[in-house]
């Protein structure tokens, strides 16, 4: 008997038992988790949208074009945002070939430091970087000689942002490249195709739905991010402010309406992601079920 075969009857158990669970068990487990994500989750997002439009749509509008610090803070968070995203595609891609494809001394060290910023806070890495590029930091006299400025200025946001997002991109390819295998990129190489070729023509379109669910997440957390860029941005105004510290800045000054505007748009945003996220997700599981399918034609996935 097949390994496949054998788990369906037991997961076909698993399920029998769980619907022998006396009625009032399952309704309360039920009730305890719509009733947790309603307070944490649907009611805060409910009344983000509720205040914000509030005032009407003509006073929504107003807040979020009529101030040019709202405006600009708009336009440096459609900056900082693709341009961290697109520097983590560009490591996250490469990073995950290389520990889906090699096995090299140091590939867990590797794996656990790409994770390193999802156990260190924000605020940590913030300091980190204003620590390392300061003017006071260890590459801050060298910097202030040559006339350039990382922190306090847009590169030191992009930076910040990066840190932060890092793990997203490579954390959705690994299991993805290792699903697929190299049996693909091996015969292309053996029919004559060099590396371009390869990564264009058979890596690529193989891992194109887990690359695009990785950007989602990442975009995400990047329009999202505050505690990094809080200490590295110095808080100038009609320079360093991204949405969410304008957002911050906002409330901080009693501007609830407006607060509550620019924060609708990142929470507008959020939602967006959670509905591509869904729809990626589900090319990327069909698409892996199609491979190991192919592979082990005999079997049922």
């Amino acid at each position: 008997m097949q390994p496949s075969k054998q788990l369906k009857p037991a997961a076909h158990g698993f399920r029998a038992a769980a619907r022998r669970d006396p009625a009032w068990v399952r309704w309360l487990l039920t009730s305890l988790a719509v009733a947790v994500v309603g307070v944490l989750i649907v009611i805060p997002v409910t009344h983000v949208f509720y205040q914000a439009l509030k005032p009407g749509w003509a006073t929504y509008w107003n807040n979020l074009t009529a101030d040019a610090d709202t405006r600009h803070a708009i336009m440096l968070t459609l900056i900082v945002a693709p341009s961290a995203v697109v520097a983590n595609v560009l490591f996250g891609v490469v990073a995950a070939w290389a520990i889906a494809r090699f096995r090299f001394p140091g590939r867990t060290l590797l794996v656990s430091l790409i994770d390193l910023p999802f156990a260190v806070s924000p605020v940590v890495a913030g300091l980190m970087l204003l620590l390392i590029f300061g003017m006071q930091g260890v590459l801050g006299p060298w910097l202030r000689e040559h006339n350039i400025q990382i922190v306090f200025a847009l590169p030191g946001l992009i930076l910040a942002t990066m840190f932060v997002t890092m793990p997203f991109v490579v954390r959705e390819l690994l299991p993805v490249m290792e699903a697929i295998g190299d049996e693909e990129e091996v015969a292309a190489v053996s029919l004559g195709a060099n590396a371009w070729q390869m990564f264009w023509r058979v890596t690529l379109p193989n891992i194109k739905w887990g690359l695009l669910y990785g950007v989602i997440l990442c975009n995400a957390r990047a329009m999202g991010e505050f505690g990094a860029v809080y200490v590295v941005s110095g808080r100038i105004e009609r320079q360093t402010y991204t949405m969410p510290l304008r957002v911050e800045k906002l409330f901080q000054d009693y501007d609830n309406p407006a607060s509550f505007a620019v924060a609708s748009v990142l929470t507008f945003l959020a939602l967006v992601t959670l509905l591509v996220k869904v729809v990626l997700e589900r090319k990327t599981q069909g698409e892996l079920a199609e491979v190991a399918a192919l592979r082990q034609p005999g079997e049922q996935v």
